[in-house]
C-alpha cells in the first residue's frame, strides 16, 4: 500500500445550482444549495484513500463549526488529519454550477493562509512514499514540504493550482506536477523542469510524458453532474496508485476524474 501525505488546503463548500451563470450585476433564481467538504488538498486526500492508499492530511482549519465539517468528512474517508487550529474562519469555497456542470469558483482561503509546517509534519512527510502538494497554501510552506520530502527520498507530487507565482527552486524540487490544458500552457517554460508532466483532457482523457516516452489514454463518456473536484479527484487517485506503471496509474486516475463529476460537490 502506498503511504502518501498531503499538504494542502481545507474548505467548506458552498454549492450553489442555476441553469446558467448570471451576468454582472445580475439576480438569479437557483435550484438548490448544498454544503460539502472541500479544499482542492482535502479533495486530493479522501481521492487518495478511497483509492487505496494510507493517506495522512497536514493542513490549517478555523476556530469556528466549518472546522469539524470539514475534518470529519476527512476522517469519515479513512484520512488520518493533522490539523492546526488557527484563530478566524475555516476556508471557505463558493461554488456556482450551471445546467451543463460547468463551475465557477470562488474561494477564501481563511485558515489555509496560516499553515506551517511542524516538525512532526516533517517527520511525517520524510516517511511517506509520496508527498502531494497544491497551491492554495503559502508557497513557502509548500518549497518547505518539498524540501523536506527531496531530502529523505519521497516522490513529491505537485498540483500548481491555482497558477501563482512560486520560489523558482520549488520546481527543482518536484518529480511530477499535474496540470490541465489551461496551466499546462501558462507553465510550459518551468514544466520543461519537471521529469513528468501529467496532463488532463477534460472529455479527452489525460497524457502523461516524461524524457524517454509518454502514455495516453482516452475520456470516457459519462453523464456530467457537476465539474467540482474532477481535477483532484484524479490526482489523488494519481498518487495513491504512483507504485503501478504510468498506464495503469494514468488509467486509474482518469476513470477517478470521469466519475467524479457524476455527483455534486467536489
Amino acid at each position: 500500500m502506498t503511504s502518501v501525505v498531503v499538504v494542502g488546503s481545507i474548505n467548506l463548500d458552498v454549492i450553489t445550482r442555476c441553469e446558467r451563470f448570471p451576468d454582472p450585476g445580475e439576480t438569479l433564481a437557483g435550484i438548490d444549495v448544498h454544503f460539502g467538504p472541500g479544499g482542492k488538498g482535502a479533495n486530493q486526500a479522501r481521492a487518495a484513500s478511497m483509492a487505496g492508499a494510507e493517506v495522512s492530511f497536514i493542513g490549517a482549519v478555523g476556530d469556528d463549526a466549518a472546522a469539524t465539517t470539514a475534518g470529519t468528512a476527512l476522517r469519515d474517508a479513512g484520512v488520518t488529519t493533522h490539523l492546526a487550529t488557527v484563530s478566524g474562519p475555516t476556508g471557505v469555497a463558493a461554488i456556482t454550477v450551471d445546467g451543463s456542470g460547468e463551475n465557477m469558483i470562488v474561494v477564501v482561503p481563511g485558515a489555509n493562509a496560516e499553515l506551517a509546517l511542524s516538525p512532526a509534519d516533517r517527520n511525517l512527510i520524510a516517511a511517506s512514499d509520496v508527498l502531494l502538494l497544491q497551491l492554495e497554501i503559502p508557497p513557502p510552506v509548500v518549497l518547505d514540504a518539498a524540501r523536506t520530502a527531496r531530502a529523505a527520498g519521497t516522490v513529491v507530487v505537485l498540483n500548481p493550482s491555482p497558477v501563482r507565482e512560486v520560489p523558482d527552486e520549488l520546481w527543482s524540487l518536484i518529480d511530477a506536477a499535474v496540470v490541465n490544458e489551461t496551466e499546462e500552457a501558462a507553465l510550459t517554460e518551468v514544466l520543461a523542469r519537471v521529469p513528468t508532466v501529467v496532463t488532463t483532457l477534460g472529455s479527452r482523457g489525460a497524457r502523461m510524458r516524461w524524457a524517454s516516452g509518454s502514455v495516453q489514454v482516452d475520456g470516457h463518456t459519462v453523464d456530467v453532474v457537476d465539474t467540482t473536484g474532477a481535477g483532484d479527484a484524479f490526482t489523488g487517485t494519481l498518487a495513491a496508485n504512483w507504485h503501478l506503471s504510468a498506464a495503469q496509474r494514468l488509467t486509474l486516475a482518469n476513470m477517478a476524474g470521469a466519475l467524479a463529476t457524476t455527483t455534486m460537490g467536489a
